[in-house]
């Protein structure tokens, strides 16, 4: 029987999509695990993000999909939605799900703690609800991360965030959403797509600025072909209540909106906040992340962090894959660090973006001179459906290798192609290959071998 002064080989703190999986695997190695969840197993991507939201995206392309099938001969009449269904049958998934992250990290052995943990030193964590403390030869923080308001702007309580936003009692009829980042994108096109008027209100020029242009020019104007009103270099600077549901938003650009929902969906910030990290000696940045090693350690030998908490690549796969190393690295004697190279990434906006690689802005600022191949055009579905959404497919090549280091995508399918070819993009392939491979007809996606003259940009 192995002897240790320690409670547990490790103890996880936050049961998200990266903690469990780091948990699940270390236990499967062999070590004492032990898990503390304040909220509920799955974290921010099954219980109040991804998961929800796509369910949600689902829900609300019905309501395009109704009227463009009559040119296909359909008659849709008397269609209505209800939104109680949808949250219902929605939180029904999400319990589901939640069942099967607490039954596998059960059946990993795991011991679950369903309570907030702080770390009281390099190998205590203090078990609030519980009032006791454990030890542990490793401490794992996955905390994730966790809505960012403005607390300058007055009256901010009167806005939700992406953590109450899926379980709103009925739909809003006007809503303005504050952000231009995928979840004000995402959620713009949601509540449309259901029914409400809708705002978007920026700071910057460009929403989706972390993506390439072409795609930030090309969902804004999809944008307002679906009829969502999209104001600029706009911020609030006070929301006040009007009676009722209703509030007032005052933008600094002078224009006041009404509204009966106001969304904030400014950004995120790292959850380290009452942790007890800093007192414990952990190094962290500037907005509050755990600054770790190529292999998550931070600065104090026995408290690792992977996820959105490090702020590195903040997206639920990566989470699982640092997890995964993590545990493969420590408890499976197989040295592994996270590849943060080509990682895919989507918008599940009306059309959808996939993305994988550089921008064109960035190439060119690493390798200089580089080919740019881009379409736009109208997909044939859309030719009988009379919708005027359009499809956009941008490849960028290192001039000098002739390697394909950017795709883009803004149209139907754009994530699930995405997908597929970020293992091509990762693996090196080059503009050659891409147009030595035949086109399959009649598809969209044919197109991304069919291109073969250099675009240009109307500078």
């Amino acid at each position: 029987m192995r002897m240790t002064k320690y409670d547990y080989d490790l103890f996880t703190i936050g049961a998200g999509s990266g903690g469990v999986r780091a948990s699940r695997l270390a236990a499967s190695y062999g070590a004492r695990v032990g898990v503390a969840e304040e909220y509920r197993v799955g974290g921010t991507c099954v219980i109040r993000g991804c998961v929800p939201k796509k369910l949600m995206v689902y829900a609300s392309e019905f309501g395009h999909a109704f009227e463009e099938a009559k040119g296909y001969g359909w008659t849709a009449e008397n269609v209505s939605f209800d939104w109680k269904t949808l949250i219902a049958n929605k939180d029904e998934e999400i319990d589901r799900l939640n069942g099967i992250y607490i039954r596998n990290l059960k059946n990993a052995g795991a011991d679950i703690f369903e309570s907030r943990a702080v770390v009281k030193d390099p190998h205590t964590v203090h078990l609030v609800k519980e009032n006791r403390d454990v030890t542990a030869e490793r401490i794992l923080i996955a905390t994730g991360g966790a809505p960012w308001v403005d607390e300058s702007v007055p009256g901010h309580e009167l806005g939700v965030t992406s953590n109450e936003v899926f379980h709103l009692e009925k739909l809003p009829r006007h809503v303005v959403i504050a952000g231009g980042g995928y979840i004000a994108v995402e959620f713009a096109c949601i509540f449309k797509g259901l029914g409400a008027e809708v705002t978007l209100v920026y700071r910057g020029e460009d929403i989706l600025r972390y993506f390439d242009r072409c795609i930030s020019v090309q969902v804004h104007d999809e944008l307002k072909r679906l009829g969502i009103h999209v104001l600029t270099q706009a911020v609030f600077t006070k929301i006040e209540a009007a009676g009722g549901d209703e509030k007032r938003v005052h933008l600094s650009t002078g224009t006041v909106l009404d509204a009966d929902l106001v969304f904030w969906a400014v950004g995120r910030k790292p959850s380290t906040q009452g942790l007890g990290l800093a007192e414990a000696g952990v190094k962290l940045g500037k907005n509050g992340e755990v600054i770790v090693d190529e292999f998550s350690k931070s600065s104090v030998d026995s408290i690792y962090a992977i996820g959105d908490v490090t702020d590195r690549v903040n997206l639920t796969p990566v989470a699982i894959r640092e997890g995964a190393a993590f545990a493969e690295t420590t408890y499976n004697n197989n040295p592994q660090s996270m590849d943060y190279a080509f990682i895919p990434a989507a918008v599940f906006s009306q059309p959808p973006v996939g993305s994988v690689g550089y921008s064109e802005y960035d190439a060119r600022k690493k390798f200089g001179a580089v080919d740019i191949y881009k379409t736009d055009f109208r997909p044939m579905k859309n030719t009988l459906s009379g919708s005027q959404q359009r499809t956009m497919m941008k490849l960028i090549v290192d001039a000098a290798s002739d390697r394909v280091v950017g795709c883009h995508i803004v149209g139907e399918g754009a994530p699930e192609m995405i997908q597929c070819l970020a293992i091509a993009v990762k693996a090196g392939v080059t503009k050659k290959q891409f147009d030595e491979t035949c086109a399959l007809h009649p598809t969209a996606a044919e197109e991304l071998v069919t291109m073969k003259t250099k675009w240009v940009p109307n500078l």
